[in-house]
């Protein structure tokens, strides 16, 4: 339970709920235990046929209680009867048995009540820190991790989690003390019955503990398999346009259909190893009770040290400890279980953010000088894409990189803006190196327009508003009109306020792009970074476009990362790259004068 004690510390906000539900389940064991007691005076009404009044018991210590207690009750019952009657006697005490019930259920509904606040409490807290977790792990961490395997984490092993707390609740408080009250009372009765009783309880441990070690492990796997085929699910949906072009429906099927069947089995090795707790806990609950059955026969009718009706009452009681004994093993069970969802959640919780800010960090509110890129070297894995790698960046000018594939141009753009850092040199802005500015001021300084226009479900104006929330309508109009999008949007159902869809689905290649133009333009950060913002255009898309970018590129530094050279053979700066390193840097005359490297590209583009 290692790493579920870890998840319980969730609980904490929420200690006033906890100590109400374990108030009431405090109560809920006492009415429960009162209920089966207040049914011996009942027996002893029906069954006794003892109506003569003898002499008042006299109560000699706490050596005497037991005996003091069943004569008193005798004596009590003989003289209300003879004064109001049987029948009368008899309505009092069922009375006092529905009344003891109904604050028994009334106890247990509050008790769920309180519990239900620190459940979903707990559960709230969780995946908000999750969804925290999530969103500040730099890019790199998705690369090793699936997506359907994270989303599994944030639904079903929180959830998993959550249903466990309350079994704790129970597992700790409210069955331990309705055992503990029932088998007081009994070892009141006859310690002598209440022997085997206790023999009973630790072998019935052993037996359900040996069932359960598995429990752990099973259910980790569930869980994971759970992340493997939401993982498939969330490829299918993303790419189903290719799947339905290249007739890869069987094979997505195939692939879907085998992780659901590893999770059917491991899920059915779990659940039934789960569901042999109750079974197997009230088969060791009656094999006690037949043997306390024949030992309290024994002593009613042979011993004649027990009387009939106490000896029912404890037969009742000892039968009441059989299920808040079956709810520990499931709940025990169900904790194992937990155990293995809060080993996934703790992964991700405990998993190291390598991109942080330092203690007391620069805020940096603007740009005033040169991005100077120092001699820096990255790899994503093993092999490094950039090498000793140093530029210069003044304000006000646009630098463009080309280079064939790999050659190091986006990762570039993603080391600037912290996506990820460099392994050895420094990047720094205005003198300052990127890792002692916070990302949050740093991040603030760039707008980044990429080959993939990123857009969300949400409304167009919701879209434009990322970097800038409090943008005003006439803000809105002008960052649309600069990126040549208003000319589509005026056209829109409901224009600025029209859904766009998942992803932006509802529009166009070109006029999404736009749209991330025009939220680029409305941040308006003194750094622009362009990530091959063409380059899956058509024609037409793509001169509306290029058009947008000149007019938002006015007055800004830029760094443009082109694979269609048209677009950028006014830059002031062009660097050609090649396996992370600088073959040419000129514009782009000079560059086609050399004939060199670029000068190929270019023709190759004309050619093609």
């Amino acid at each position: 339970m290692n790493y579920f004690r870890k998840i319980l510390r969730y609980a904490y906000p929420y200690k006033r709920y906890a100590f109400l539900n374990i108030f009431f389940n405090v109560l809920y064991a006492l009415f429960g235990t009162l209920s089966f007691v207040a049914l011996i005076p009942v027996l002893e009404i029906i069954f006794s046929d003892k109506r003569t009044l003898g002499v008042k018991p006299v109560y000699e210590g706490i050596s005497n209680i037991k005996d003091f207690s069943q004569e008193y009750l005798n004596y009590f019952i003989i003289e209300n009867i003879n004064k109001q009657g049987e029948f009368t006697i008899l309505m009092y005490m069922v009375g006092i048995i529905i009344s003891l019930f109904l604050l028994k259920n009334l106890s247990n509904y509050l008790a769920m009540f309180y519990s239900t606040f620190l459940r979903n409490g707990v559960l709230k807290d969780l995946r908000n820190d999750l969804y925290s977790k999530v969103i500040q792990f730099p890019l790199a961490f998705y690369s090793e991790k699936r997506k359907g395997d994270t989303i599994s984490r944030l639904s079903g092993d929180v959830d998993e989690v959550k249903n466990s707390v309350l079994s704790v609740l129970e597992m700790i408080v409210r069955e331990p003390l309705t055992i503990i009250f029932s088998l007081a009372t009994m070892l009141f009765i006859s310690p002598k019955l209440t022997l085997f009783v206790f023999l009973f309880l630790p072998i019935s441990g052993f037996l359900i503990s040996k069932i359960g070690k598995s429990l752990k492990k099973g259910s980790l796997k569930v869980q994971q398999e759970q992340g493997v085929f939401l993982s498939i699910l969330e490829e299918t949906m993303g790419g189903l346009r290719i799947i339905k072009a290249f007739h890869a429906e069987n094979l997505f099927q195939k692939k879907f259909e085998d992780s659901n069947e590893r999770f059917y089995k491991y899920s059915n090795k779990v659940l039934n190893r789960q569901n042999l707790a109750s079974p197997v806990s009230e088969l060791l609950g009656i094999i006690t009770i037949g043997i306390l059955l024949v030992y309290g026969g024994w002593l009613v009718f042979v011993d004649r040290t027990l009387e009939a009706s106490f000896f029912i009452g404890y037969i009742m009681l000892a039968y009441n400890i059989l299920t808040p004994a079956k709810a520990i093993a499931k709940a025990s069970y169900s904790v194992k279980r937990a155990d293995g969802s809060a080993h996934r959640i703790l992964e991700l919780l405990e998993a190291k953010n390598t991109i942080t800010d330092i203690e007391n960090p620069v805020q940096k509110e603007g740009f005033d000088g040169i991005i100077s890129i120092k001699n820096i070297s990255f790899k994503y894995e093993d092999q490094y894409v950039l090498k000793d790698f140093s530029l210069e960046i003044p304000k006000g000018k646009t630098v463009a990189l080309v280079g064939q594939s790999g050659s190091g141009k986006s990762t570039i753009a993603n080391l600037l803006t912290r996506f990820y850092d460099v392994n050895k040199g420094s990047i720094e802005i205005d003198g300052v190196d990127i890792k002692n500015i916070s990302k949050r001021s740093l991040r603030g300084l760039m707008g980044i327009v990429s080959q993939d226009s990123i857009l969300f479900n949400d409304s167009v104006a919701n879209n434009l508003k990322l970097g800038k929330p409090l943008a005003s309508d006439s803000e809105l109009m002008e960052a649309a009109e600069i990126s040549n999008s208003y000319e589509f949007i005026k056209d829109l159902p409901e224009g600025f306020d029209t859904n766009i869809g998942d992803s932006g689905n509802k529009l166009s290649g070109g006029q999404k792009q736009r749209l991330s133009i025009a939220r680029a333009v409305l941040k308006n950060p003194p750094i622009m970074i362009l990530d091959e913002a063409t380059s899956a255009l058509d024609s037409e898309s793509e001169r509306l476009v290029q058009d947008a970018l000149e007019k938002m590129m006015k007055n800004r530094t830029s760094i443009v990362i082109a694979h269609r050279l048209s677009t950028i053979q006014n830059a002031d700066n062009i660097v050609v790259l090649s396996k992370g390193k600088i073959v040419e840097q000129g514009k782009h005359q000079e560059l086609l004068e050399k004939k060199g490297i670029y000068y190929s590209l270019v023709e190759m583009q004309s050619l093609s």
